[in-house]
């Protein structure tokens, strides 16, 4: 019969003694709120509290479904993660294959650092700066930029046409440095050896790109996009309602599921519906990890995630 291996505690307790903070930050973060779910079906009052409360059933649902304005915060909601989700992939591969293809090891940290700064920016701050660059009457496009070209200066916070790509064009620099990082990190394991032997072949620069980085690049761009499908309902708060500096006129246009609820929740205090919002969002989501990945596991197994 096999001895089971003694465990050494003295040699195990640093690792999970070093690991017990990020523990507890996701307990904390992750599990205990989930307690709050109950709300979303009770109709909230804080003298009875949240178990005393009487129950609603599925009351505080229907005031998304319901509103007249359902399909106008889903259709946003649903068609800004698309476009975030492609154009992110795409400009964050082709901006982590330039960088990687900067020898100098200096200049290459001086280009991560850069390309990441905006975003680490807190939307507060990026709102400001959206501002100073759209505003009316003091912004740099109409001043240096239209009005010397002589074209008529822009409202642009009353004008929804032009917002569909302020948006998008915002949420590309901000959020393509963290997406370059991660790819980028994964074409620094790629083994030379590969490079070497197609180099020898005459294989030109864009050939390895095509035939050797993109095909290795696949398990990481399948997990980002199921990560990032998973999140399909949900919006950067701060993106649709800071940067539009939550005007009205353009709600038609940045309104999304979750400024929808906030502005809501400003209005009547109903913790419930907000509640109710979370929950139907995470369902959502759930479905939709389990779809694409079911997709996933029938064309190419070895990359689905579970």
């Amino acid at each position: 019969m096999k001895k089971r291996k003694k465990i050494r505690w003295k040699d195990i307790l640093p690792y999970y003694l070093l690991a017990l903070p990020g523990i507890i930050y996701m307990i904390c973060n992750n599990y205990l709120p989930m307690f709050g779910i109950v709300i979303a079906f009770k109709n909230l009052n804080f003298r009875k509290g949240i178990w005393g409360s009487d129950w609603c059933g599925f009351d505080n649902f229907k005031f998304l479904f319901a509103s007249s304005d359902a399909w106008t915060i889903t259709r946003n909601t649903i068609l800004y993660n698309v476009a975030f989700i492609i154009l992110t992939t795409a400009l964050a591969i082709a901006v982590a294959i330039l960088v990687d293809e900067i020898r100098s090891r200096t200049a290459s940290k001086v280009y991560q650092s850069l390309i990441l700064l905006p975003y680490l920016m807190s939307w507060v701050i990026v709102s400001y700066l959206a501002y100073a660059m759209l505003s009316g009457e003091t912004g740099m496009i109409n001043n240096a930029i239209l009005k010397p070209l002589g074209i008529e200066p822009v409202s642009w916070y009353n004008a929804p046409k032009y917002w569909p790509f302020i948006l998008v064009f915002v949420h590309l620099w901000k959020a393509i440095g963290y997406a370059m990082i991660i790819y980028y990190s994964s074409i620094v394991g790629i083994s030379q050896d590969y490079y070497e032997a197609a180099t020898l072949d005459g294989a030109t620069k864009w050939q390895q790109i095509k035939r050797i980085t993109l095909p290795l690049l696949k398990p990481t761009v399948i997990t980002m996009l199921v990560l990032q499908v998973g999140r399909i309902f949900y919006s950067d708060f701060g993106l649709f309602y800071q940067i539009p500096m939550n005007s009205g006129t353009l709600y038609g246009v940045t309104r999304t599921i979750d400024v929808y609820v906030y502005n809501a929740l400003m209005k009547s205090s109903d913790y419930g519906m907000s509640s109710a919002a979370s929950v139907y969002q995470s369902i959502v989501g759930f479905v939709m990890i389990i779809a694409v990945n079911a997709l996933i596991r029938k064309t190419s197994k070895e990359n689905a995630l579970f």
